[in-house]
């Protein structure tokens, strides 16, 4: 019987994917195991690994790649390079375009979402990356402000620890890799609940998904997502809302949110974007 029930999980649990995009809470560890940043370097080739780094939120481009560039050298990926796109008309380069059809993962590093979809938002850059991603050529990943630009609508800034309410977070037009998805990085580390919930409650045709500091949302071609690192994922499902006050109340005034579903995914819990339904990690007893 017990064979049984190990055969069951293992058939109902999702097979990895070679490519994947990975979305980062942010402050991701970089000295010690630095598991998710090795998850993105295994998907993207592993020794041969072609990754390029887009570091455009930061206002400190060079420093902030080349650390990111130090780590993955470190890790033997056979190229890695920074596209120091600060600029929309950089995104024309043919140069820019040639590496983003040649290399196997990009990484869109921390610092501003907004400036990031400033320089990159409906340009050649992004047709390519999308494209690829969507291909299953190409492993994307994103922390802070690169995992916050994923979905078509996008938190751009906002407050942390009040209740909820619609002055509370400062929506814009992220670039819909995830279309279907807000995400809200440094979640529990800023306590950014209200701020995600403000969010949805303006946008229930999306889910919700905050991502903790050192926290990776892995999302599969398939439709699943796994977490990897040391905090938790936090879906807001709104699929069964049954009423908001939200189009009725002042800017400042609580919100009310009815029949909202909660989820908080912790490593190796899964949770299918699509079907909308849970699968708790597999603890395997050694024979």
């Amino acid at each position: 019987m017990p064979q049984l029930q190990a055969k069951s999980l293992e058939m109902r649990t999702p097979q990895a994917t070679k490519t994947a995009v990975l979305v980062i809470g942010g402050a991701e560890d970089k000295v010690h195991g630095r598991e998710i940043l090795r998850t993105f370097f295994g998907r993207s080739g592993a020794n041969k690994a072609y990754i390029t780094i887009i570091p455009s939120a930061s206002r400190e481009p060079a420093i902030i790649g080349g650390r990111y560039i130090r780590i993955f050298e470190e890790m033997g990926a056979e190229k890695v390079e920074i596209l120091d796109i600060r600029e929309r008309e950089h995104c024309e380069s043919p140069q820019v375009r040639a590496s983003l059809e040649a290399c196997s993962g990009v990484f869109l590093t921390g610092g501003d979402q907004l400036r990031l979809c400033g320089v990159l938002s409906d340009t050649p850059v992004m047709d390519i990356i999308r494209q690829r991603v969507r291909g299953g050529q190409l492993t994307l990943a994103g922390t802070s402000a690169g995992a916050a630009v994923m979905g078509h609508h996008m938190i751009a800034g906002g407050g942390s620890g009040e209740t909820p309410n619609r002055s509370l977070v400062d929506m814009a037009t992220g670039l819909g890799l995830i279309p279907e998805v807000i995400v809200d990085q440094h979640f529990h580390n800023r306590n950014r609940m209200g701020r995600l919930i403000s969010a949805i409650s303006a946008h229930p045709d999306r889910l919700g998904i905050g991502i903790d500091e050192d926290t990776c949302a892995v999302f599969e071609r398939d439709g699943w997502l796994q977490v990897l690192g040391k905090g938790s994922v936090t879906i807001v499902d709104p699929t069964e809302l049954t009423h908001t006050n939200e189009p009725h109340v002042g800017a400042t005034e609580p919100l009310t949110v009815h029949n909202l579903r909660l989820h908080i995914l912790s490593y190796g819990d899964r949770f299918h974007l699509y079907q909308r339904t849970v699968l708790p990690a597999v603890h395997r007893i050694s024979s």
